[in-house]
């Protein structure tokens, strides 16, 4: 070949793999958002049963169609504490069975009729341009995907083919398999997808070029793109929590022992690929996916009953040294699964309620005892809810950049809801204000006022239980319940400022005690609003506190 054959055949296989990637991109990123409703299922479906935890991992990512999404979302929840280190091994061990039904799709390119399924690419962009439904629109990608995978296939193997002899002669001398083994971890760490490469070694079977002899050199090199794989979890892995780089590492020791195991076997067994998968599969291609897919299910059923121990070594390797964070189900590892970061935010706008409310106790506490000491810790607790509730701000509007219309509206009742729970720290401000006014001016209270202040608090106690009931359980029965606690809240204050007028009229009460005690119950009141917003039952105004 010469220097301007050599250009050619480097444009064209490079264009080729160019096409190839922006089909499996397509592929995968529109695949992850029609399914992200059923990955969100299936990881909430997480348990002890080792078995359930590996076909978890396997379907989210047969449904996604990539490995590397599938284990950082893993790492994602290790790291927020959804799924502890046990279910992450398992399901980790699944995604890597998952991740071969790519290659079994490439596979199929070694067959004629896949000529056509290149049409894909034309109805799907058609299907994109003409439909107005965002599904329909995604389902037009999800087909020009898969049409794009097969034409850069194609391109691939049109390229080597046209330089079979030269490419031939080159593939011939490379032997080695452990040179071929660090040839797969290197090409797969580049491209940061074990799909990908296998894919493109897909291509060349297909392109009538063998590696080595033909025996087993190409194998070394799939086993070489397994631990390659391992380099986006890693990443992945590497700015996040203890555990999350303890998951990472779980993945890179799984792959790693397995393709190891496996390579020593080839190396003693020089005939496994002749006397196994040539015998059974009349097509190289179908020889090499159906390898990718025994040597996953295999290294699983190996490994599998050893969970505990890759648990145990990846704590050894990785001791705690960090202090142990609040747990917080924010990560940016989901931001590209939408309906699963939505999930997310659920359950973190529960932490922060639970925050406000306890900063909203201490404020009242504070009242009660008449002790100023407890002003600034009660305003420590109620700047460290505000700067949780602005991290949920920010990372809902990195959200919403990425949402679909479908997830506006839960995105929209989120920010309403973070709201609402400020107001909650606004009210605790206030009661810290009251504190000193009441210090200051030394003010008195009737045992008749503190006790119907106590009832008041005690009322939005118990709604802001049945709420919180609500955001996790998400009960509808409970809807009614909230309303009617509610109501009582509101009925209070009229009665308490009612009562507390009466006493003022008897002389009971001073005059300069109005003030504080009016604006106490109407905040109360504010605040059984709020929650009653955030449970859904109204339409929250975000109206500031009386102060």
């Amino acid at each position: 070949m010469n220097l301007a054959e050599i250009t050619m055949f480097a444009v064209r296989l490079l264009a080729g793999a160019g096409v190839f990637l922006v089909g499996v991109h397509l592929l995968t990123a529109n695949i992850e958002q029609l399914a992200t409703e059923r990955i969100k299922s299936l990881f909430q479906r997480t348990a002890d049963k080792r078995l359930v935890n590996v076909g978890i991992g396997a379907a989210a990512t047969a449904l996604i169609q990539s490995s590397g999404v599938t284990t950082v979302l893993i790492v994602g929840f290790v790291n927020v504490g959804v799924v502890n280190l046990y279910q992450a091994a398992a399901m980790i061990m699944g995604a890597n069975i998952g991740t071969t039904i790519t290659a079994q799709i490439a596979a199929l390119s070694a067959f004629p009729f896949t000529t056509y399924i290149q049409l894909l690419i034309f109805a799907g962009i058609m299907m994109d341009m003409a439909c107005k439904s965002d599904s329909l629109k995604r389902s037009g990608m999800i087909l020009a995907g898969l049409g794009l995978i097969f034409s850069g296939l194609g391109m691939m193997s049109d390229a080597m083919k046209a330089n079979r002899d030269a490419i031939q002669s080159v593939f011939e001398t490379v032997t080695n398999p452990f040179l071929l083994f660090l040839a797969g971890i290197v090409l797969t760490a580049l491209v940061q997808s074990s799909s990908a490469t296998t894919s493109v070694i897909i291509a060349m079977s297909v392109a009538g070029l063998t590696v080595g002899t033909g025996g087993n050199e190409v194998l070394y090199l799939i086993l070489g793109t397994n631990i390659g794989s391992c380099v986006t979890a890693l990443m992945s892995s590497a700015t996040a929590g203890t555990n999350a780089k303890r998951a990472g590492l779980i993945h890179l020791l799984f792959n790693t022992f397995g393709s190891g195991i496996f390579l020593v076997l080839l190396i003693c067994w020089p005939g496994f690929m002749a006397n196994t998968f040539q015998r059974w599969f009349p097509s190289v291609a179908t020889q090499i996916a159906m390898f990718h897919t025994f040597f996953n299910l295999a290294c699983t059923v190996l490994f599998l009953p050893f969970c505990g121990l890759f648990v145990k070594v990846s704590q050894l390797l990785i001791p705690e040294r960090e202090p142990r964070r609040v747990s917080t189900y924010l990560d940016e590892r989901i931001l590209s699964s939408p309906s699963l970061a939505i999930s997310h935010l659920e359950k973190e706008l529960v932490l922060l309620a639970d925050a406000a409310m306890d900063a909203f106790r201490a404020a009242y506490r504070s009242f009660q005892a008449r002790d100023k000491s407890q002003i600034a810790p009660t305003q420590k607790k109620i700047d460290e809810a505000n700067a949780t509730a602005q991290g949920i701000i920010n990372y809902l509007i990195r959200l919403s950049a990425q949402s679909r219309i479908s997830e506006e509206q839960s995105i929209s009742k989120l920010y309403n809801d973070v709201g609402d729970v400020m107001r909650i720290g606004e009210i605790a401000d206030n009661f810290t204000k009251y504190t000193v006014r009441t210090l200051a001016q030394n003010l008195q209270f009737t045992k008749t006022g503190c006790s119907e202040l106590d009832e008041m608090v005690a009322q939005v106690e118990e709604l802001y239980a049945l709420t919180k009931e609500y955001l996790v359980t998400k009960d509808s029965a409970l809807l009614n319940r909230v309303d009617q606690a509610e109501d009582r809240v509101d009925g209070l204050r009229r009665q308490f400022i009612d009562n507390h007028i009466r006493r003022l009229n008897l002389g009971e009460c001073k005059p300069e005690c109005s003030g504080v005690f009016i604006n106490m119950v109407s905040n109360l009141e504010r605040l059984g609003d709020h929650l009653t917003y955030i449970a859904g039952t109204g339409n929250s105004p975000l109206a500031a506190p009386q102060n």
